[in-house]
């Protein structure tokens, strides 16, 4: 890992769900983060549930956390195992 991803992943590992007041490490849900090429980052999660109803605002808000450690210069955030998963990531990364 390198220290970038390192980073990133405290970052956006200290997002809350606000469905259950937990942590994104907390819960686990951060399945993947790498850094593509430098200060380009790809952020992967698995939300609670296939359903969740959320999964759009947790989405923005890990790429938002993500944004805000030194160094990163663009971030996407992919959603995976969710009905709306293709929705979620064309939204989030557009």
């Amino acid at each position: 890992m390198t220290e970038l991803e390192d980073k990133v992943r405290q970052e956006v590992g200290k997002v809350e769900d606000p469905e259950t007041g937990q942590t994104f490490e907390e819960m686990q849900m951060i399945s993947s983060v790498k850094e593509t090429e430098p200060g380009v980052v790809n952020v992967e999660f698995i939300p609670t549930s296939p359903f969740c109803p959320i999964a759009f605002k947790l989405a923005a808000d890990l790429k938002a956390a993500a944004k805000t450690v030194p160094g990163v210069k663009k971030a996407f955030v992919y959603c995976r195992g969710h009905a709306m998963e293709q929705q979620i990531n064309e939204m989030t990364n557009k």
